[in-house]
């Protein structure tokens, strides 16, 4: 590569806002950051902080010494939402999900904490300690807000159990109903992130909140209140969020969000429905012209007896735009606070709860080997069953590369998909390094495919069928096109193969280890790009890249291709008997007999059309010719029946490789390509 890949990137906030409610049909895509931040809110390395750090004060101190900071903050949605359909007089249910971390400042307490809000006025707001920036009913009686806290302060005069509690709030600061958060096996206050779902049916009148720290929902909600909401809220509300930190000191920080109303009775959401975890758009987009033209800041409406006199006030107010305004543009130049960003990431684990989780490295607990680690499966109680990588060091000179620091940095830095192992935990200790993944218990798709039933054994043999073949290869798809298209910076996978899909317990393929990634910026051209020794497995490389060592999108086109034609025939790429996979297809093709390529595993229980359908795809995109391969996103919907068929000549195309001096050429654009030499070297490895 010929860029520095720096150590650590991180996501912003998404606001991904999708409508269904009976009178309504807007959408709104996540590249639309359309919030309106108050008070002491800012946005903080691609993430919102609702309040700031201040410095610690004696609680006995009649204000605080940073009479700037007024010590509250919120996030709204800039839109107001509807929430009740007059015609018919009903409320819509909802659906919210976000991840968020408290970290308070060095030897401060606590601040109040944060909430998730739905309020009907977005300019009232309580002022008094503990009310966590909530609005004040009595300054507006007429108004309406429901509220799911995260508390961190200790109020018994707002009907507080303790000072690390979720609760729910309808119209007041008291909570109906509320649960302490460590006897559920959450701690508010561990600096960690966490993640949250709140949902609300309209149908069973009923809230529940989940939090945990993985991204895997919970299966029991750590609250649930039966509430109804009719009434309670106006035709338009706000939503967003809401902090305080009163006498304390802390960040509340909230990144990825989604939202989303509903009638009472949905439809079935659908598996895209989670593409809410993305890469998102490049942070700078956020302050493209300045705040004013997606994002606005500012201050908040402070009723008239706590008002300074009318000149003070004006001058404080400008200056906390014109800070807010210098600061958001000096935050573009020098790319944000890395270190605070450490607080973002799965957790730093050690090396003493690696080893208790997988028994001390225990033989037994081994489900993959590599050549440069070895995966155990193990149980980390705060997170659950896991796949630990333990990296072994002797041979990273092989690679000519750390894989644990190139699958670290790419981890943290853009996967979020549901076709994506996903990252949960790291530790870095002495001589040990090791990655911690979601386990996936279906293990991997390749020991499905060429795993044979044993005549003397008792063991359920299962068959993948034709049906969980296709989805397995629209679920690859999916991934590599995330990775390809849709990151701030192009991720080459370059070891696209069936061992590194994993299958989760409903056999949803979700593609991993990214120890041989490259990424680029996609304005980069392919002159750009060094050539690397070539890495990966054997009769998944593509021709160009054996020769040139300059991986592309198409490299990997080429290896999902071979994944494509695998599944379908359940064979190797490389067989035992020496014969390659990608030239018995074109062998078939060219007799007519495409078909006979099918896996015999299958016993003919599938669509012939699709059958041959998907073949097909699996050969266009491992053409020889790098130029003739779809984009991955093309081949979805040739396979969804989309799009046409691809062209397929009636032989196979001789396999044409340039020269290494015309390769640099022609990869600079500089040549038409007619009068190139060509080469014509065997695929057979």
């Amino acid at each position: 590569m010929n860029h520095s890949l720096p150590f650590l990137f991180f996501f912003y906030l998404v606001l991904f806002l999708t409508q269904d409610f009976p009178a309504l049909s807007r959408r709104f895509s996540p590249s639309q950051h359309n919030l309106t931040l108050y008070g002491d809110a800012f946005f903080r390395d691609h993430t919102i902080s609702l309040t700031q750090q201040q410095p610690c004060f004696p609680s006995v101190s009649p204000s605080p010494p940073n009479c700037s900071s007024s010590g509250i903050g919120r996030a709204l949605y800039v839109y107001p939402i509807k929430f009740v359909e007059r015609s018919t007089n009903t409320t819509a249910s909802f659906s919210c999900r976000f991840s968020f971390s408290i970290i308070a400042s060095p030897s401060c307490p606590f601040g109040d904490g944060f909430a998730f809000l739905i309020t009907s006025n977005a300019d009232s707001f309580a002022f008094s300690n503990g009310f966590l920036g909530l609005p004040d009913p009595k300054l507006d009686p007429h108004g309406s807000f429901i509220a799911v806290e995260f508390d961190t302060g200790f109020d018994p005069g707002h009907g507080d159990i303790n000072d690390n509690h979720v609760g729910i709030d309808v119209n007041s600061i008291f909570s109906v109903a509320s649960v302490d958060a460590i006897s559920k096996g959450v701690d508010l206050k561990s600096g960690r992130e966490m993640m949250a779902w709140i949902e609300y049916s309209d149908a069973l009148k009923l809230i529940r909140v989940w939090v945990g720290y993985s991204r895997v929902k919970p299966k029991s909600p750590v609250l649930s209140a039966q509430i109804d909401l009719t009434g309670k809220v106006k035709e338009y509300m706000h939503v967003g969020f809401s902090a305080s930190n009163s006498a304390g000191s802390a960040l509340h920080i909230v990144e990825r969000w989604k939202f989303r109303t509903f009638s009472s009775h949905p439809d079935p959401i659908q598996e895209d429905d989670d593409d809410w975890l993305v890469c998102f758009e490049k942070p700078r987009k956020i302050y493209h012209k300045g705040f004013d033209v997606r994002v606005s800041v500012v201050g908040l409406r402070i009723p008239f007896w706590t008002l300074l006199p009318g000149l003070a006030a004006i001058a404080v107010l400008t200056a906390f735009i014109a800070f807010s305004l210098i600061r958001g543009k000096k935050r573009i130049g020098e790319g944000g606070d890395t270190n605070s960003g450490l607080n973002r990431i799965p957790g730093r684990l050690s090396l003493a709860e690696i080893k208790t989780a997988t028994s001390g490295f225990n033989e037994n607990t081994i489900v993959g080997q590599g050549a440069s680690a070895t995966v155990y499966r193990g149980c980390i109680p705060t997170i659950g069953s896991v796949a630990v990588k333990r990296f072994d060091r002797a041979h990273w000179p092989e690679c000519n590369r750390n894989p644990f620091t190139t699958e670290f940095t790419t981890m943290t830095g853009y996967l979020r998909h549901k076709n994506l192992v996903q990252f949960q935990g790291w530790c870095s200790e002495g001589t040990e390094t090791a990655l911690v993944f979601e386990y996936l218990p279906n293990g991997s798709l390749s020991e499905f495919l060429h795993k044979k039933p044993s005549s003397d054994s008792s063991e359920e043999f299962l068959v993948l069928s034709w049906k969980q073949r296709v989805n397995i290869i629209l679920g690859v798809a999916s991934a590599l096109t995330y990775l390809h298209e849709e990151c701030e910076r192009q991720i080459i996978h370059r070891d696209v193969k069936t061992c590194n899909i994993m299958l989760d317990a409903e056999f949803n393929a979700k593609l991993g280890d990214f120890g041989l990634a490259e990424v680029y910026e996609h304005s980069a051209k392919l002159a750009g790009r060094d050539a690397t020794l070539p890495a990966g497995t054997m009769g998944y490389l593509a021709p160009e890249y054996v020769y040139t060592g300059v991986p592309t999108e198409k490299t990997d086109v080429y290896s999902f291709g071979v994944v494509v034609l695998e599944v379908c025939t359940g064979r190797r790429p490389v067989g035992d008997d020496g014969i390659v996979l990608v030239d018995l297809m074109w062998s078939l093709w060219e007799k007519g007999k495409v078909l006979d390529g099918a896996d015999v595993m299958l016993k003919e229980e599938f669509d012939a059309e699709e059958m041959e359908r998907v073949l097909m795809v699996g050969m266009v995109c491992s053409h020889p010719d790098c130029e003739k391969r779809p984009r991955v996103k093309e081949a979805v919907r040739i396979i969804r029946g989309e799009a046409p068929l691809p062209v397929l000549p009636a032989r196979r195309p001789l396999l044409r490789i340039r020269s290494a001096t015309e390769a640099e050429e022609m990869i600079a654009d500089s040549l038409s390509g007619e009068d190139v030499p060509w080469m014509t070297p065997k695929s057979y490895f």
